[in-house]
């Protein structure tokens, strides 16, 4: 009976059932490594928060992605960078090309004149948002020994994503008891140690939007977080764009191919093959 049922199954049905073996066994434990590991962080987890592009059918809010901008321009620019990003990338997303030039003329970017001397000029759709340090010792000497990160693709660099940002932006307290918080330093229970270089930075009204939305420190933390998710993604709509179109046209890919391959082989599958044996041509027997 067993030698009848191991005959039944195919090499193929072998393979693909050790396969979904090895993929469940991975996956189990990546999935309890990574608890594992966030279990052992002091650190206070964000809460998940219902964002406008979160889902797989949904884009970007442009206009608070607009408005993160004017927080990351008034607020973060001065001591964070966003070299990934250049001001052609506004154009046709959340700025009128006009709009967009006018932004980048306002900075100043470094350059060399036809005669190789070090000078400056006003920025253009090409030029990418300036550093606000000439280096990295600069940065980390003005911000008591800790050089601002590039925030071109912090949304996807830390766990949560725009929730750790929104939580960080909001969550500046008072140091509990036992822990100490050295001068010039704040105390944030969601960041790694509780303990951060940046203090506070938003404000209810610490800055005013130029469409009239209320600047409480909760919209600017919202609008500032989708602001950095698009500088981190900038093509993310695209490509969700994408990904439906391919989803609506898989299937009939699927259907053809799927009877192209039959098509094909079916001739070599319902080949028979008979042999005849001439006369005279018989092949010798035992008894011969």
């Amino acid at each position: 009976m067993q030698r009848a049922v191991l005959r039944g199954l195919s090499a193929k049905h072998l393979a693909l059932g050790a396969g979904l073996c090895a993929a469940t066994g991975v996956s189990g434990l990546v999935y309890a490594l990574e608890n594992s590991v966030q279990g052992s962080d002091h650190v206070v987890h964000p809460y998940h928060l219902p964002w406008a592009h979160s889902g797989p059918f949904s884009s970007f809010d442009y206009a608070s992605v607009r408005r993160g901008y004017e927080v990351y321009k008034q607020v973060c620019a001065a001591c964070h960078s966003m070299k990934f990003i250049h001001y052609r990338h506004f154009v046709d997303v959340f700025m009128t090309e006009a709009e967009a030039k006018a932004e980048a003329a306002e900075a100043t970017i470094n350059d060399v004149d036809d005669k190789g001397q070090p000078t400056t000029r006003p920025g253009a759709l090409t030029d990418s948002m300036p550093n606000p340090y000439p280096n990295k010792k600069a940065a980390a000497a003005a911000n008591n020994g800790a050089a601002p990160p590039d925030l071109s693709l912090m949304a996807l660099a830390r766990h949560g994503g725009d929730d750790y940002i929104f939580a960080l932006l909001t969550s500046y307290f008072d140091p509990p008891a036992g822990v100490k918080v050295d001068d010039g330093k704040a105390y944030n229970p969601y960041f790694p140690g509780g303990v951060i270089s940046m203090p506070q930075q938003l404000f209810d009204e610490g800055i005013e939007y130029k469409d009239g939305t209320p600047a409480t420190q909760s919209q600017q933390a919202k609008d500032v977080a989708a602001f950095m998710h698009w500088a981190a993604e900038p093509f993310h709509d695209t490509r969700k764009k994408w990904a439906l179109k391919i989803a609506a046209f898989l299937p009939i890919v699927i259907v053809v191919l799927i009877y192209g391959k039959r098509h094909t082989w079916s001739f070599v599958k319902s080949q028979k093959f008979a042999w005849r044996t001439v006369k005279g041509r018989e092949p010798p027997t035992k008894s011969s």
